[in-house]
């Protein structure tokens, strides 16, 4: 009985706690995500602009800063790129040979709900463009390389399924213009176009550049290619013009050439220096020597002989745009060789000794020929002589 009256008040204690006390929970707290969530496509070859609208009942939070968290990517990418924003709309390029998806949920500051940060749950959008045609009917091979940061040029090769009346054209687009633009100057190749020159593009470094390459074709429809370049990425610049080498001794050789000319500054190239010694040839990027593969930003560098009795010294170098500049890029050519050839004054001298010495024998050889025709001569005739008096002695 003890127990039996015990558990009835512990019984009415809880139920008393359970009905007047409130427990402060943010599992009653709620909010919905946002409304209209959506991807559009406004023409610019992959610049696309995900938007969306308020959560309905937001009537508890109108002194709340509501934030919204976006996540997307690219279908068949591991990562999500994720956005916090109070905005209601977000853009970014995309790459348009593969889908696009994303989602996003509405986010409650912890300070308006009692110390907890409350999420809704997400509103998901994804985007493709319009399926038409086979994938063996796109280009192949594109090839961009924008030229000494100055002329951009575009090559590529026709689909492998693409009949022979295909021709396909490329329009471009970058922020700073109001609508993609098609190429105005093609390359062709028997009347098809296989690339694009490009005008002067102003303002376009280190933003994203967008290129779709369609195409026509009367027989079927050509799937059309998506490419993104940077282009202080793809940049190919010239290679120094003057190279300068001197030996400062014995042992220090002085390697030097001139700036490559262009709009590209100096601050911006890294150089690879290509150094022969007589038959030993090693690349040289700074000071470390020997095949390192270290770089140089200077357009001067001292190196060491490994013998003073090399008899020929031979550079070349080629220019690329660094680190502090840009991503990624692309070698120049090659210079022309600069060489140095050792004791020129020996050189000299044997080169002019050895025709001297040969002349000088031959014209010995014709002079004793001479002197022995000539003695032979003397003698033939001192002998005729001889024989005359004789002749003369036995006559009288």
């Amino acid at each position: 009985m003890a127990f039996a009256h015990l558990d009835g008040r512990h019984f009415c204690t809880l139920l008393i706690c359970t009905t007047f006390v409130s427990v402060p929970s943010n599992a009653e707290i709620k909010v919905n995500p946002p409304e209209d969530f959506e991807i559009v496509d406004p023409g610019y070859l992959g610049y696309l602009s995900l938007q969306w609208q308020p959560p309905l009942f937001l009537d508890n939070f109108k002194d709340c800063p509501i934030e919204y968290e976006l996540k997307y990517r690219n279908i068949g990418s591991k990562y999500w790129k994720t956005v916090i924003t109070k905005n209601l709309h977000y853009k970014d390029g995309f790459d348009l040979n593969k889908g696009v998806e994303a989602k996003i949920h509405t986010l409650v500051p912890a300070q308006c709900t009692n110390g907890l940060e409350v999420r809704s749950s997400w509103s998901e959008a994804t985007y493709w463009t319009s399926p038409r045609g086979n994938e063996d009917t796109k280009v192949r091979e594109m090839d961009c390389v924008y030229y000494n940061w100055q002329h951009l040029l575009c090559s590529w090769k026709p689909g492998v399924s693409a009949h022979l009346v295909t021709n396909y054209q490329l329009f471009y687009w970058f922020e700073g213009l109001k609508h993609a633009i098609q190429c105005p100057d093609y390359i062709k190749a028997n009347g098809k176009n296989t690339g694009c020159r490009f005008p002067h593009l102003e303002s376009s470094d280190y933003k994203d550049f967008y290129i779709c390459v369609n195409g026509s074709s009367e027989s079927h429809p050509i799937q059309p290619s998506y490419f993104i370049f940077q282009l202080q990425n793809i940049v190919k610049p010239l290679p120094p013009e003057y190279l300068s080498l001197t030996v400062e001794n014995s042992e220090e050789v002085n390697l030097r050439w001139s700036m490559p000319k262009g709009p590209i500054p100096a601050k911006c190239f890294i150089y690879e220096i290509e150094f022969t010694e007589d038959d030993t040839t090693w690349v040289v990027r700074t000071l470390h020597l020997f095949g390192k593969n270290t770089t140089t930003v200077e357009n001067e560098i001292q190196i060491t002989r490994t013998s003073n009795e090399s008899k020929k010294l031979c550079f070349l170098v080629r220019s690329k745009i660094n680190m502090y500049c840009s991503d990624d890029g692309l070698w120049s050519e090659w210079s022309d060789e600069q060489c140095w050839k050792g004791d020129k004054w020996k050189e000299t001298v044997v080169f002019f000794l050895i025709p001297f010495a040969f002349i000088s024998l031959f014209i010995l050889v014709i002079t004793c020929l001479l002197l022995y025709n000539q003695r032979a001569l003397l003698k033939t005739i001192f002998q005729a002589k001889k024989e005359v008096f004789s002749h003369q002695e036995t006559f009288f």
